[in-house]
């Protein structure tokens, strides 16, 4: 699997040894396909990442629509599988590795409006995964009771909710108050450790690897065609 090259590691391994050695990890070069050398900021990084975990609500909310009417046929191990990759992705590397490591604590000590938000975040984090474990638990042997589907479908569904609004404010204030609190060489070394924990965590490319996942997921669901999300005309 092709890692991501990036400017920051290009930077690091043309000229800036002081940089390396305050990162504190030595870098080795990455030869990808032409083309693939991309200026991927330590935020824009991040986004990505949210934009794998809303596929992962966007199964969710399908998801709840259809389990109470069809769960006799309900694809549950499909289900599942994107429980476990919303903990391994979302919650054990995303959440606690980077957010939780990094993120939220320069938040706290740099104040403000989005140092007032990390106890909620931090609150919700904690509720999706009490969430993310009873899904997981629902769908345990491919397949849910029927008893279980509707508070099933209201977990996911609530589940989908919290995190479209957790995402949505850490974009736009908490992840542009975290870059705007750090000089420019700060965030070149932070984007370089994230890609290192990126690297130990999955041995390879994290985001390739969950934007594959979640596309089989997709699939197997019947719900990879963009086109059946479009909204219809308006009304009258």
């Amino acid at each position: 699997m092709q890692l991501r090259v990036s400017r920051r590691n290009a930077l690091i391994l043309s000229a800036a040894a002081p940089a390396a050695a305050v990162a504190g990890c030595s870098q080795s070069e990455t030869k990808g396909k032409a083309g693939e050398d991309k200026d991927i900021s330590a935020v824009e990084d991040l986004m990505r990442e949210h934009g794998v975990l809303r596929r992962i609500l966007v199964v969710y909310r399908e998801a709840a629509r259809s389990l109470p009417t069809s769960v006799a046929t309900f694809d549950a191990g499909a289900l599942a599988q994107a429980a476990d990759l919303f903990r391994l992705f979302g919650e054990d590397y995303h959440e606690r590795r980077l957010e939780e490591q990094h993120i939220f604590p320069t938040l706290q000590r740099l104040g403000g409006p989005a140092a007032s938000l990390v106890p909620t975040l931090l609150a919700q984090h904690q509720r999706g995964r009490e969430l993310t474990a009873y899904i997981r638990s629902r769908c345990a042997g491919g397949r849910v009771s029927a008893s279980d589907a509707t508070p099933l479908s209201t977990a996911l569904e609530t589940f989908a909710r919290m995190y479209e609004a957790h995402t949505a404010f850490e974009d736009t204030i908490a992840f542009q108050a975290w870059e705007k609190g750090l000089s420019g060489k700060q965030l070149d070394q932070a984007g370089d450790e994230f890609e290192k924990i990126e690297r130990e965590q999955f041995k390879g490319d994290g985001f390739d690897m969950a934007v594959a996942q979640i596309g089989d997921i997709e699939r197997r669901l019947g719900l990879s065609d963009l086109a059946r999300y479009t909204a219809p005309p308006a009304p009258g």
